[in-house]
């Protein structure tokens, strides 16, 4: 299963290395464009130097990790699109162009289901997307999660738990199935 990742699910860190992880782990295979990942270091960079340097090496291990995520495609393709916000017609492009099954973005008011239906795709948010692969395959998610809150301890040299971890990175639900767990 492709699925093309939008920006506002590349950006936050925690969701970023969640979706990855799971790539990762073999779940699925991730694309971008070129311009979603400038989407990303131009946020970034309103951190400061730091935050885009760091936006700037990891989208360099992503590019090693997955060699033929990055799409391209034709201007003409994004010039027939048309979404609600016309800045987003690009992910969609991208979307078609990488024969991405679907896009996982947390705005679903600008990917009408029908509009993507109508190439082809669906769309879904990370938290119900990763609910569902932690639904098939507790055990991959799982070991993510814990590499994922290993990660978050280090850096922030304090301490984490799970659940509050992930809700922060807006994955509720899945915060609350790894709980129970």
């Amino acid at each position: 299963m492709k699925v093309l990742l939008d920006t506002c699910v590349i950006y936050p860190t925690v969701m970023r290395q969640m979706l990855l992880g799971v790539a990762a782990a073999g779940a699925f295979t991730p694309l971008w464009s070129a311009r979603i990942i400038a989407e990303w270091q131009h946020t970034a960079a309103k951190l400061g130097p730091e935050g885009l340097a760091q936006a700037q090496s990891e989208a360099v291990m992503m590019a090693a990790t997955w060699p033929e995520a990055e799409i391209t495609y034709a201007p003409s393709l994004e010039a027939r699109l048309w979404l609600p916000d016309p800045a987003d017609t690009h992910v969609l492009a991208a979307a078609i162009a990488g024969y991405a099954d679907g896009i996982i973005t947390l705005n679903a008011r600008d990917f009408p289901r029908n509009i993507l239906a109508e190439e082809g795709l669906w769309r879904a948010d990370p938290d119900a997307f990763l609910h569902g692969i932690w639904t098939a395959q507790p055990g991959l998610v799982s070991d993510v999660a814990d590499r994922v809150l290993a990660e978050a301890v280090r850096l922030s040299k304090g301490t984490w738990e799970m659940r509050p971890l992930l809700k922060k990175a807006r994955l509720p639900r899945l915060a609350k199935a790894l709980s129970a767990v």
